[in-house]
C-alpha cells in the first residue's frame, strides 16, 4: 500500500494524500454546481445531466482500457454512463454535443486521477439523490446515475480505495495521479463556466 508518514508522524494512505491535493477544487465544483441550483426545476437539472453525460463520455474509455481493468479489476462495471443516458431519455432530452477535444489522457497513470474523481462523485451522490426527488425524480427514473451501487455506497467506494492504494507506483506516477484528478475538476468546472455563459 502507497504510505505517506508527515512531520508529525501521521500515516496517509495514497488517496488520503489525493483527497487533501485536491480539496479545493472540489470545493469549488461543489459551489458551482449548486448554484446553478439544479433541483429547483428539471430544466436546470437536465441541464446538469447534460453535463454529466459529456464528462462520463469523456472517462468512459477509461473504464473500458484493458491495462486498467488489469490494475483494477471490474472496473469496466463501475462506469455510469449508461446511467447518465437512461436518463437524459428519461427527461426527453436529445444527447449533448460536444465537438472540442476531450482532455483526457488515453495512456498513463494520471488516468487514475481521473478515475478518483469520477467515483468520488458516486460517493458523494446521496444527498443529490435525496434532492432529486424534489422535482418528481429516482433511482427508477431521471436519477439513475445518482443512485448507489447494489452492494452499497461505502463499500463499492471503499474496495476502489483499497484497489487503487495497493498499486506500486514510482513517484513520477503519484504526481501524475494528481495532476489527472486536477485536470478532471478542472474539465467539469469549464463545463460549468460554459453552462453559465448559455444561462444568463
Amino acid at each position: 500500500m502507497a504510505l505517506d508518514i508527515t512531520a508529525d508522524g501521521v500515516i496517509k494512505t495514497r488517496l488520503q494524500n489525493l483527497k487533501q491535493a485536491t480539496t479545493g477544487d472540489h470545493q469549488h465544483i461543489d459551489d458551482m454546481v449548486m448554484e446553478m441550483a439544479p433541483f429547483e426545476s428539471r430544466d436546470n437539472y437536465a441541464r446538469f445531466v447534460g453535463m454529466q453525460y459529456v464528462f462520463h463520455r469523456a472517462v468512459k474509455p477509461l473504464y473500458d482500457a484493458s491495462d486498467l481493468n488489469d490494475l483494477i479489476p471490474g472496473l469496466s462495471m463501475r462506469s455510469r454512463f449508461n446511467h447518465v443516458c437512461a436518463d437524459l431519455a428519461d427527461l426527453q432530452c436529445s444527447l449533448p454535443e460536444n465537438t472540442k477535444p476531450f482532455p483526457v489522457p488515453q495512456t498513463g497513470m494520471g488516468r487514475l486521477g481521473w478515475l478518483y474523481v469520477c467515483e468520488g462523485s458516486s460517493l458523494g451522490a446521496a444527498f443529490l439523490l435525496k434532492a432529486a426527488g424534489n422535482i418528481g425524480l429516482n433511482a427508477e427514473f431521471g436519477a439513475r446515475h445518482l443512485a448507489g451501487h447494489e452492494d452499497g455506497r461505502g463499500k463499492h467506494w471503499r474496495e476502489f480505495v483499497d484497489q487503487v492504494n495497493g498499486l506500486a507506483l514510482s513517484a513520477k506516477q503519484e504526481q501524475e495521479v494528481i495532476d489527472g484528478a486536477i485536470a478532471a475538476f478542472d474539465f467539469f468546472r469549464t463545463l460549468l463556466i460554459e453552462d453559465r455563459k448559455l444561462a444568463a
